[in-house]
């Protein structure tokens, strides 16, 4: 699942230069040689807070597969997915809504006050807030990322979905005008699709039909596995 999440990050960024691109334009840099240093700095410290959400959503599905439904969890979440696919617009107004909008404008007042700083250790700070700003695109990564049940796998996504975001908004750095408005309403509109496309798949994967790489059979829930274990059942009858 984790080539999903580059996929999802290239597409998503396009949603994103609206929300970021100002952000992005304004790190211009004083220092023309280290100028995509720079950038690529700022790219990582988002790259950096997505993994990190990865793995704190991680542990919930973790702890969701100890209780032995990480089947019925993948479904479910896959089912969200698609929802949120179905109304995508309805729902990226409801992630971004205004009971964000006070933590939203003091991040912004972090940022702002990173940039003014300048240096490489800037960059790197400004593009680790920015990675908390609300965002529906991330969300909804972030809950591909609850259903891989696993904190490692979690920030893994999360860290590859970073990295697909990097070159639209490397490139944004170097020119606002390098998508055009038509391309950019294009690429939007596919996202949905997308969305939808990853939310089958976690609902097939949850299904276990026995399909390599698909839908492969679930073992044992780990909670069923633990208990034979402390059972003492060590052999096949």
């Amino acid at each position: 699942m984790i080539w999903t999440a580059f996929i999802w990050g290239i597409l998503g960024s396009f949603h994103c230069i609206g929300m970021c691109g100002p952000i992005a334009l304004a790190l211009a840099g004083k220092d023309r040689n280290k100028y995509l240093f720079n950038k690529l700095l700022y790219n990582s410290g988002r790259a950096v807070t997505y993994s990190l959400l990865g793995g704190l959503v991680g542990m919930v599905g973790f702890s969701l597969s100890l209780a032995g439904i990480q089947q019925w969890v993948s479904i479910v979440l896959g089912l969200l997915i698609i929802g949120l696919a179905f109304f995508y617009k309805q729902s990226e107004k409801w992630i971004t809504g205004s009971s964000f909008s006070t933590t939203l404008i003091k991040i912004k007042s972090h940022l702002g006050k990173s940039i003014k700083r300048g240096g490489s250790k800037a960059f790197f700070v400004t593009g680790i807030l920015n990675g908390f700003l609300p965002c529906g695109m991330v969300y909804m990564a972030l809950v591909a990322s609850l259903a891989l049940q696993s904190p490692v796998m979690g920030m893994a996504y999360m860290f590859v979905f970073g990295l697909g975001t990097f070159p639209v908004m490397i490139l944004l750095m170097f020119s606002k005008d390098i998508f055009s408005l038509n391309f950019r309403m294009k690429m939007n509109k596919a996202m949905p699709y997308f969305v939808m496309f990853m939310g089958v798949l976690f609902v097939l994967r949850g299904m276990g039909w026995g399909i390599p790489y698909l839908s492969p059979t679930l073992g044992l829930p780990t909670a069923h596995a633990v208990e034979l274990l402390d059972s003492g059942v060590t052999h096949c009858e």
